[in-house]
């Protein structure tokens, strides 16, 4: 496989566009949209532009297609963003014209179910940018999370490296985005506790790969986006995080075991394993429950780690997943992890 390119970067006073491929919840739920529509004009100095689909719920794939191929083949627009995840991207991924995103590549900033288009955009020799949805990461809460912010901004605007800091406070809590006085206060947060690096003994430079693990998990299933031979991510850092929906540390292990019976993890030098989420609405667990959550979340990856790649470096916490605050990967891009010095240096 070729490696990914770096598309052409936006400057302040570009368009961006404001996608829904996955949900649209702008639409139903309008505050944090709005807010980060906000932002991203008076914090970061884009235009956002919006489709029909945008706050659309129950759109069709084929809106949500047309809505890509209407951001991506206009030239005034310089950068697309979604507005935020869902859970069948996946569907829009057959009804996608290759050929026009190709000939038009532009920066693509997503996460959760936007795994799919990062995936599809990567197959098409293009570096995306895993993170900074509108609604989670630039409409949050208050104010701009100050880490998010600087790696957006770098990720948005800069080209180079950018090295990668641990959070002293993180959140996985949330309040209700229907409710204006979520918005009129700083989300509450408890202490981060820094990176745990297991088998830092060498320096792995390679190209990022991942995302969601659940989205991957049914690209798997569907046999989509993800090349059928293992030796294409040969030497790459592979980067995982699990959502909102909090699966059981059983089916993180299933999920890795088939990846690792497919001969996938064994091609990763390094693995960089997202901070948990380990509350929802739907499970809003003690401090207690999320503690052992997270805990045996990573005992299930060092299980499958030593089962299918023993000698694969590993660093978890990284803040990446549906936590807070959130730095963006970028998808197909440079990535170097430096075990005896525990540092993470990814490159815009």
């Amino acid at each position: 496989m070729t490696s990914p390119a770096y598309p052409p970067k936006p400057v302040p006073g570009d368009r961006i566009a404001i996608i829904s491929p996955g949900s649209g919840l702008p639409g139903p739920l309008p505050l944090p949209h709005e807010l980060g529509l906000k932002r991203l004009r008076e914090d970061f100095g884009l235009e956002p532009v919006e489709y029909p689909s945008t706050r659309k719920m129950g759109s069709t794939p084929k809106e949500r297609a047309d809505d890509i191929h209407a951001a991506f083949a206009d030239p005034t627009v310089k950068a697309v963003m979604a507005s935020i995840g869902g859970d069948d991207q996946i569907t829009v991924l057959p009804l996608l014209d290759r050929e026009l995103i190709r000939a038009n590549p532009k920066p693509f900033f997503g996460s959760s179910d936007n795994t799919n288009l990062l995936a599809f955009l990567h197959n098409l020799g293009i570096v995306g940018y895993h993170g900074a949805c509108v609604m989670t990461e630039i409409g949050r809460p208050y104010a701009l999370h100050p880490l998010t912010a600087d790696s957006v901004r770098a990720a948005l605007f800069t080209s180079g490296p950018y090295e990668l800091r641990p959070a002293e406070l993180y959140r996985d809590t949330d309040r209700d985005w229907a409710d204006p006085a979520t918005f009129e206060r700083e989300p509450d947060s408890q202490p981060a506790g820094g990176w745990i690096w297991h088998q830092p003994d060498q320096v792995v430079n390679g190209r990022a790969w991942g995302g969601n693990l659940e989205i991957l998990s049914w690209l798997l299933m569907a046999d989509r986006e993800i090349e059928r031979d293992p030796a294409a991510y040969e030497g790459g850092v592979l980067f995982l995080e699990t959502s909102e929906e909090l699966p059981s540390a059983q089916e993180v292990f299933r999920i890795l075991r088939n990846m690792g019976e497919r001969g996938l993890l064994a091609r990763f030098p390094a693995l960089l394993m997202a901070r948990a989420k380990a509350w929802s609405f739907q499970q809003p667990n003690t401090m207690e429950d999320r503690r052992r959550y997270a805990a045996e979340q990573r005992d299930a990856v060092l299980r499958a780690l030593a089962a299918y790649a023993a000698r694969t470096m590993a660093v978890f916490d990284v803040d990446f997943g549906h936590t807070d605050p959130q730095l963006v990967i970028p998808y197909g891009g440079s990535v170097s992890v430096d075990g005896p010095a525990r540092r993470i240096t990814v490159t815009y």
